[in-house]
């Protein structure tokens, strides 16, 4: 299917894991890929299917970064079609142990990205654009540890309403995916007493697939959630539904 033919796609956090699942789901539904990542050189990879995927060197938390690759889109392409917004961490730190650098570093890319990656796209977004944002159950459950990251994703919550209030009258839906425990490099990392514990806690049994994170993006950024905006569509299990 070609879902998202002819679409110029930037997905913040594009390469690996689940927005590297996302950016392969897009360029299969026929959209041309910018994907950011903060590691490694700039590759450009051509997929089976349709699309393809122009992967960036950039820090999403560095403003210059973020706006080099604006200025490039804006000079290839004229225009975003599609913003997915993914670039986040997550580390362990209880409140005795929160730091200011875990504190500004988390804040830092899990929220300040956030907000001026829209901001920049949305200069050269036209009407019917769609905005993704990646959130977690983890900004509406109290998860011990994890403090600051969970109040990240629920200030990425909380922008998804006040943005697509904003944005509606110039033809923009923003949404939210939020998923839970899912099976990643960096959960693959995590000891099998821990991956075990988190199974045990979502009622369909099982962490999720970054490939089922992707379905729901592929959704929210389609024509198929015309009348959806302000809307988060959990992908976790059940885990935090019942």
């Amino acid at each position: 299917m070609t879902r998202l033919a002819n679409k110029i796609s930037l997905v913040i956090g594009g390469v690996g894991g689940i927005g590297g699942a996302i950016s392969q789901r897009f360029a299969s539904e026929g959209a041309q890929i910018y994907a950011t990542s903060r590691k490694g050189a700039e590759s450009t990879s051509e997929p089976a299917e349709m699309g393809s995927i122009l992967a960036i060197q950039a820090d999403a938390s560095n403003n210059a970064d973020l706006q080099r690759v604006f200025e490039r889109i804006r000079s290839e392409q004229g225009r975003i079609d599609v913003l997915v917004v993914n670039a986040g961490l997550s580390d362990y730190a209880p409140l005795q142990d929160i730091s200011e650098d875990h504190f500004d570093r988390t804040f830092g890319l899990n929220v300040r990205s956030l907000v001026f990656a829209t901001q920049g796209a949305i200069d050269i977004m036209q009407p019917g654009g769609t905005i993704v944002l990646i959130g977690s159950i983890a900004g509406d459950i109290g998860t011990k540890g994890y403090g600051v990251y969970g109040a990240t994703k629920a200030a990425v919550r909380s922008f998804t309403r006040t943005w697509a209030n904003e944005l509606a009258p110039r033809g923009i839906r923003v949404n939210v995916v939020s998923p839970g425990p899912t099976d990643t490099a960096m959960m693959a990392a995590a000891s099998q007493e821990i991956r075990d514990a988190l199974s045990n806690m979502i009622p369909l049994g099982r962490m999720g697939r970054p490939e089922e994170v992707a379905a729901a993006a592929l959704f929210l950024a389609s024509d198929e959630s015309s009348f959806t905006t302000g809307a988060e569509i959990a992908v976790d299990g059940g885990m935090a539904q019942v």
